[in-house]
């Protein structure tokens, strides 16, 4: 079975939650036997342009590094290659790119979406986006063969709103190791447990602002690091680290990965997630998969985590957030008996293995014309 795959900035080390998506998912389907080729956006990579990584192709293609326009100009040479290269499916990954679907089903193209959220409530686009991106989502609907939905608000969303069947499939999450090199961490002056970890985009929906405003109000001794930075820089991210660089013990890491995230990860006495939309945040499933202590934003993809009534604040409310700061640094990280339960609940539900058997038994109904 041939995917191909749109949507997506590309994978592996690209900041975003689809990015981090498809990186986990697409190898597994490859391993199970699908042939899976992954169109990337070629102003996102370092050179040497990588053909093939973990059993998964690469098809890397120039567009514009707007965000207007991106992901349309990218997806439109998407649609054609893979109606040239006879894909089996193509699969869309978020809404946006989705304005072609009715395009792939034209040329005959069998497709399925993933919903990853209803992107128009991000607070960076304008009212000229937003409906361009309702309108891309109904088209998605309209004319997919299958869609997946990331969480069950999105999927109840669809269910109700557009009147459209969604299979609900999470994120997922890779259970870590803990690591106990602390070279990173020592880099930045940092000590073990005492620095709340955010991990986010600088964009305005991610509310890194209002956990930059309520930290400066903290008298702890405890310092606030922020790992990410801005896909395209705006007016926002431009303040938001003037911001940071007025705020003391605070550091900005810039986007990382791999060893030195994961240092972060394993030391953090705190982990925040200030946000006011997410599809279902895998930031938050990694702070829990390392057993931290976690205080989230009280919005529904948060909500669907599960978490302790007193783990959640009004979004926005840089009060609340303060109150509540105070309150889980006061309180500590979990004990370990804490950690374990944390972890596995976290495995249970969130298995990307699991996910992957789920999506391949909705491309082989596709593939069947189910």
């Amino acid at each position: 079975m041939k995917i191909f795959v749109v949507g997506t900035r590309g994978f592996p080390n690209i900041q975003g939650g689809i990015e981090k998506h498809c990186e986990e998912l697409f190898p597994r389907l490859a391993s199970l036997g699908t042939e899976v080729t992954v169109f990337r956006r070629i102003p996102y990579l370092n050179k040497p342009y990588e053909k093939e990584w973990k059993g998964v192709k690469f098809i890397n293609l120039w567009c514009p590094r707007i965000r207007s326009s991106e992901a349309l100009s990218h997806t439109f040479q998407g649609v054609i290659l893979a109606k040239l290269l006879s894909a089996d499916i193509l699969h869309f990954q978020a809404i946006g790119p989705s304005m072609l679907m009715p395009f792939a089903k034209a040329l005959g193209l069998r497709a399925v979406m993933t919903h990853h959220g209803p992107d128009y409530e991000r607070a960076k686009w304008g009212w000229l986006a937003k409906r361009v991106l309702r309108l891309s989502e109904k088209w998605g609907c309209r004319y997919a063969d299958e869609i997946i939905a990331i969480s069950k608000g999105i999927k109840k969303h669809l269910e109700r709103k557009l009147k459209r069947r969604a299979r609900f499939i999470p994120n997922g999450v890779v259970i870590p190791e803990l690591r106990r090199e602390r070279d990173y961490v020592r880099a930045l002056g940092l000590d073990s447990g005492k620095y709340i970890l955010s991990v986010a985009r600088f964009v305005p929906e991610k509310g890194l602002h209002n956990l930059i405003s309520a930290f400066s109000c903290l008298k702890a001794d405890w310092k606030l690091v922020i790992a990410g930075d801005a896909d395209h820089e705006t007016e926002y991210s431009r303040n938001l680290k003037k911001m940071a660089k007025d705020t003391k013990d605070l550091t900005l890491t810039g986007f990382i990965t791999g060893e030195p995230l994961e240092e972060l990860y394993s030391h953090a006495g705190l982990f925040v997630l200030p946000s006011y939309y997410e599809g279902l945040p895998i930031a938050l499933l990694e702070a829990l998969s390392y057993g931290l202590s976690v205080l989230v934003s009280d919005i529904s993809a948060n909500r669907e985590v599960s978490l302790e009534e007193v783990r959640y604040f009004p979004p926005g409310d840089e009060k609340g957030l303060w109150e509540r700061l105070v309150y889980w640094i006061e309180k500590g990280p979990l004990s370990e008996e804490e950690r374990k339960v944390q972890v596995e609940r976290v495995r249970a539900r969130y298995d990307w293995d699991k996910i992957a058997m789920k999506t391949l038994k909705i491309y082989k109904r596709v593939q069947r014309g189910g």
